[in-house]
Order: C-alpha cells, then sequence, then structure tokens
C-alpha cells in the first residue's frame, strides 16, 4: 500500500496510544493482548508465517528456476545468431575471390576501354572494305547484254538487305569483277576507234583508207575478255565462313562500346522450419522470452496480491484472541477439559470427606481430557495436531517440488554445458592462375580480362559455442537453508500448538479466576455424572467396536499375522473400550458369538461386564448413543 512515512508514523502511534488507553481500563483488553501471544503459536500464527514461507521459496528456488530458464532462453538465442553469423562467415569466405576478381575487372574499365577503342578503329578500314560499293557502276556497261546485266545489278542491289553477309559479299566481289571486265572491253573498243580514227589521217587517199585501217574496225576482239567474268562467277576468292566470322567480330567489336560494369544477385528463400513458429529462427528466442517474461508477471502480481493478503493477518489474530475471550466467559463448555490445580484440590477435599473421586482417571476418559502439565502431545490434542500437519503438507510438497525441480534442471542445463562445446572451423584456400601468351592487341586485352581470374587466397575461420553455453547457478547449503528454515517453523508451530494453546485458558483465567472456578466446577460434576453413568454412556460406541473385530479379517491378514511376528503389533485387536492393543492380560469375553476384548482396568472399569453382552432392556434409553453435549477442544 502506498503510504508515506508521515501516515504510517501517525497511524502507529495512535494504535499505541489507544492499546495504553484499553491496557490501563479494562481487563479484557490485556486479557485479548496477552492471547495474542498463543495465538502466534496457532492457526493463525501459521497463516501469518506462511506468508513468509511462500516469499522464501519464491525468493529461494522460484528465482533460481527463473534466473536458469533466463539463461537457456539467452543460450538459444545466443546459438541461433552464432549459427546465422557462422554461415555468413562462410558464404563471405567462399564468395570472397569471385567478388575480387570483379573488383579487379571494375578497377581496370579505363584500360579495357582504351583497348577496346583501338580495336574498333583497326576494325573500322575492314568494316569500309565491307559496307563499300566501290568498283562496280552498272551504268558503265553498254548494249543490251550491258543493259541487261545491269538490270540484274539493281535487282540485287534491292534486295540486298535480304541477304546475309556471306552472300552480300560474294555479290558484290562479283559485281566487282564483272565491273572489271566491262570496263577492259569498254577500253578495248576506244582503242580500236582511236586506232581507226588515226589511221584514216594518216592515210588520206580516199577509199585506200578505208580498205586499209579495215582491221581497225575489229572492235568484236574485244569481246574476248568475257571469258575472265565466267572465271569471277566460277572462282571467286571468297572464304566460305567468311560472312559468319565478320557477323561475330563485328557484334564483339560493338559490345566493346557498353560499359563495363557486373552485378552480382542474390535471391534468398525462407521457408518455416516448424508448424506454428515464425519464418524467421531468429524470432524463436524472442518468443520464448516474452512467454518467460508474461509468466513471471503474472506471478509477480499474484504474489503481490498474496503479500496484501497477508497484511492484515494481524487484524485476523487480534479477533481471534478477543473471540476466545468472550467464548471464554459466555459459554462454560467452551475449551473445558483441562484438568487444572483447582480441579485436583476439588478431588483431593472430596476424597478426606470420603466422596466419591475421579482422580485417576479411567483410559477412555483420559482421551477427552487435558493434562496441562503433561509434556506429551495428548490424545484431544493429537487430532487437531495431525490435522493441522495435512494442511502443512502441501507448502512442504510445494518447497520439495520446486527444490526438486531445480535441482533437475541445474543437473541438466549443467551437463549440458560440460558436454555440449562444439569447434567450428572454416578452412578455404584456392590458387588460379591463367596465362595468355604473345604480344598482339588480341592477347593483351585477353591478359587484361581473363588475367583478372589470377588470385590465390587461404584462409581459417574458428570460432566455438562457449559463450553461448547455458550458466546455471545452484542454490548452496545456505540458500535450502533459508528457504526451508520457514517451512521447517511452520511444522514447528503445528506441534506446539498443542502446548500455546494450553496457554490460553492460564491467560483467561488469570483475569478472570471466579470464572475459571465455575467452569472447573462444572467439569467435574459433569465428569462425575458420566463415571456414574459410564457403562450406560459408552455402549454404543463399545458395541460398535465390537462388531468391527467380529468381521471376518482378510485372509492376507491372518498370513502376515503368522509369517511375520514384526507386523503382529499392527495386526492385534484393540480394546473395544480404550483401543488399547491386545496384551496377554486382556480379557477375551467368554460368552459365545462375542469374544470382545478388554484391558484389565477397562475391564474393571465395566465391573467385569461386558454391555455387548448385556441385554438391551436391563439400560437406560440414555446408554445406546454417545453424548452430544462434552466439553470441545477450542482451535
Amino acid at each position: 500500500m502506498n503510504i508515506c512515512e508521515d501516515q504510517k508514523m501517525m497511524m502507529l502511534y495512535s494504535l499505541v496510544g489507544f492499546g495504553a488507553v484499553g491496557w490501563g481500563t479494562s481487563p479484557h483488553i490485556r486479557c485479548a493482548s496477552l492471547l495474542l501471544i498463543p495465538k502466534m503459536l496457532g492457526k493463525e500464527g501459521r497463516l501469518f508465517l506462511l506468508g513468509y514461507a511462500l516469499a522464501a521459496i519464491y525468493e529461494g528456488p522460484v528465482a533460481n528456476l527463473r534466473h536458469n530458464l533466463h539463461e537457456v532462453v539467452a543460450s538459444l538465442g545466443c546459438t541461433v545468431e552464432l549459427q546465422i553469423n557462422n554461415t555468413r562467415a562462410a558464404w563471405r569466405v567462399s564468395t570472397a575471390p569471385l567478388r575480387t576478381v570483379f573488383k579487379d575487372l571494375l578497377g581496370s574499365k579505363e584500360t579495357l576501354r582504351a583497348e577496346t577503342q583501338n580495336i574498333s578503329n583497326f576494325f573500322e578500314d575492314l568494316d569500309t572494305q565491307v559496307n563499300s560499293d566501290t568498283g562496280y557502276t552498272p551504268e558503265d556497261a553498254t548494249g543490251s547484254e550491258e543493259t541487261a546485266q545491269g538490270e540484274g545489278t539493281h535487282r540485287a542491289m534491292a534486295s540486298r538487305h535480304h541477304l546475309s553477309t556471306q552472300k552480300m559479299y560474294e555479290l558484290k566481289t562479283k559485281l566487282r569483277c564483272s565491273n572489271i571486265v566491262n570496263r577492259a572491253i569498254l577500253s578495248c573498243r576506244r582503242w580500236f576507234d582511236k586506232r581507226h580514227e588515226q589511221c584514216v589521217q594518216r592515210i588520206w587517199i580516199p577509199l585506200l583508207n578505208h580498205l586499209l585501217c579495215l582491221p581497225m574496225k575489229f572492235k568484236f576482239f574485244c569481246g574476248i575478255a568475257k571469258v575472265m567474268e565466267v572465271w569471277c562467277r566460277s572462282r571467286i576468292p571468297v572464304e566460305g565462313n567468311f560472312g559468319q566470322t565478320y557477323d561475330s567480330v563485328n557484334q564483339s567489336v560493338r559490345g566493346l562500346y557498353g560499359e563495363f560494369s557486373a552485378t552480382i544477385d542474390l535471391q534468398e528463400e525462407k521457408q518455416a522450419a516448424l508448424l506454428g513458429l515464425s519464418p524467421g529462427w531468429e524470432h524463436v528466442s524472442t518468443e520464448v522470452r516474452d512467454y518467460v517474461r508474461g509468466q513471471e508477471a503474472k506471478l509477480e502480481r499474484a504474489l503481490g496480491m498474496l503479500h496484501v493478503l497477508l497484511s492484515f493477518t494481524f487484524l485476523l489474530i487480534l479477533h481471534a484472541s478477543f473471540s476466545y475471550m468472550d467464548s471464554y466467559n459466555g459459554d462454560i463448555r467452551f475449551d473445558n477439559i483441562y484438568i487444572s490445580t483447582y480441579f485436583c484440590q476439588i478431588d483431593e477435599r472430596r476424597r478426606k470427606l470420603g466422596k466419591r473421586t475421579l482422580l485417576p482417571l479411567r483410559k477412555a476418559e483420559k482421551k477427552t481430557v487435558i493434562f496441562p502439565y503433561d509434556p506429551t502431545i495428548q490424545a484431544s490434542e493429537m487430532r487437531n495436531v495431525v490435522r493441522e500437519l495435512m494442511e502443512t503438507l502441501p507448502v512442504l510438497l510445494l518447497l520439495l517440488v520446486l527444490c526438486g525441480l531445480d535441482w533437475a534442471l541445474y543437473s541438466t542445463f549443467d551437463t549440458i554445458r560440460h558436454h555440449s562445446f562444439l569447434q567450428y572451423s572454416f578452412h578455404s584456400s584456392h590458387r588460379l592462375e591463367v596465362k595468355v601468351g604473345g604480344d598482339s592487341m588480341l592477347a593483351r586485352l585477353l591478359r587484361k580480362t581473363i588475367g583478372a581470374l589470377n588470385t590465390s587466397s587461404e584462409t581459417m575461420v574458428e570460432s566455438n559455442n562457449t559463450p553461448c553455453l547455458p550458466q546455471p547457478v545452484c542454490l548452496n547449503a545456505r540458500a535450502y537453508l533459508r528457504t526451508g528454515l520457514p517451512v521447517a517453523l511452520l511444522v514447528c508451530l503445528c506441534l506446539l500448538q498443542a502446548f500455546g494453546y494450553r496457554l490460553r485458558r492460564v491467560i483467561a483465567a488469570f483475569y478472570f479466576p471466579k470464572r475459571e472456578k465455575k467452569r472447573v466446577l462444572f467439569l467435574y460434576n459433569e465428569l462425575l455424572r458420566k463415571r456414574a453413568a459410564f457403562t450406560k454412556l459408552r455402549r454404543a460406541a463399545i458395541v460398535r467396536h465390537a462388531r468391527q473385530q467380529r468381521a471376518p479379517r482378510h485372509h492376507l491378514a491372518d498370513i502376515l499375522h503368522h509369517r511375520c511376528p514384526l507386523l503382529r503389533p499392527w495386526l492385534r485387536r484393540s480394546c473395544v473400550v480404550c483401543q488399547a492393543p491386545e496384551t496377554p492380560e486382556s480379557y477375551v469375553c467368554l460368552t459365545r458369538d462375542c469374544e470382545a476384548v478388554y484391558c484389565r482396568s477397562c475391564w474393571d472399569d465395566m465391573r467385569q461386564q461386558c454391555p455387548v453382552c448385556t441385554p438391551r432392556e436391563e439400560l437406560s434409553s440414555s446408554a445406546c448413543s454417545d453424548s452430544n453435549d462434552d466439553a470441545t477442544y477450542a482451535e
């Protein structure tokens, strides 16, 4: 609760003031205040101590469990991250040579661009020669044959864009050859014409000059050059793979004009390894850590609520003190089962007067009363002590389970830490050498490009998972002692409760002596009345116990009774009055079909008459059941 210190001190002073006033003016307040001491040894005190026990369990094995689970979660995340880092490092090492090659190529792009420019310049002459239209002119041809041949040439040139480079170059070569032949014929004819004109000018005699110059008119001899055109068509000097080679070289040279660059594209494919988990393994440790933190938050809230509730335990103890005091003064049977000193004085006084006395009590009567000065836990107290121990058993089991679970997890994680050491070793080495000989331009270009592949590397990467191994913490003996001490005190309070509850009557009797005398006198008279009708009042319980003894035992019990002497004390019959085990001095009823067992003292108390065999009409009607008005043990 959020209360400032001033308010706390004011409340404390107020409580102390009210307590002082009540202590000085009222015996009830003084009695209730002292009753807090035995109540702290009882159920209310155990409830108060239970809060400390649970807090110790939470700060001990629960906190250690939480720490170890955090270590496991951290180890899981570290292991996943280590695997990712190792995979990334291995990928980088394996791709380092390739990346080096591309970096070298990109670094020498200016030199490569200059070399490719030289190659392009050298290739331009060949490209100009191949694509040139010089060497053939169809208009120079004369005659019908030449004209027809020229028309075919135009048709061929019109469709040349649909021909391959090989066909086009062969056609151009044939046209150039035909052009040379046509030019030779034309030159020959011009020579004959020139000679005929000179001849006519030299011989000026008419008719004689035409006769003598007639041979100069034989221009048909120039047609003999047509034979060379047949040779041009059949034996053209062009290789069969010239066009394909030219196209390949032309495409390569044109590709060298582009920018020299390189890119590496990586495609990552993610798959979900387990159904219901996130696709990435990085999310596994985060999900586990969030789940653990959520559970811790819920536990913290529950413990906070329990702490608040246990803060009001003192009020419960105070209420129980006042409740006991009110019941002590209001109900004369309440907790009136103690054989006190005044009870013994009354019995001694009656003995001197020759009247009936009660002491010493019978065995059956001793189970219903308490002797305050007896250092042992008596029958009336034992039932309550056993019940309180059974209520403490869940806390004890919780402590044992949590300590066992903590030790088991620590052993498991410690075994993992000692036997899960992994050494990661990655060794990579390669040597690549490509030699290009020659001093030509192409050789230099290849040395600049393919020569970049000449790389060598040797890499050694080593790592281990030592930082990722879990580091569990084991609780030491001091931690176990600090955790188990409140639970041990809780068990001790269950055993001390009987003696603390005896102190309640002493405190109440000190502040209310007259009431105590009335209560003792009532108890003495009540026991005298029960002693007078002891047989009748106890007959129903005696008959019930006798019937249980006459019931046939299991065959296995008889076998164990005869063959296992150590088990005979637990298999023996008991007295039907006080439930004491059967002894050789015990009396067994001689009546047929009865065989009730009595210890010697109880048989004497029964006046040597078996209540089981006594006819019902000889007893009063009140003898058929136990009294329900007996004083009971106050809890």
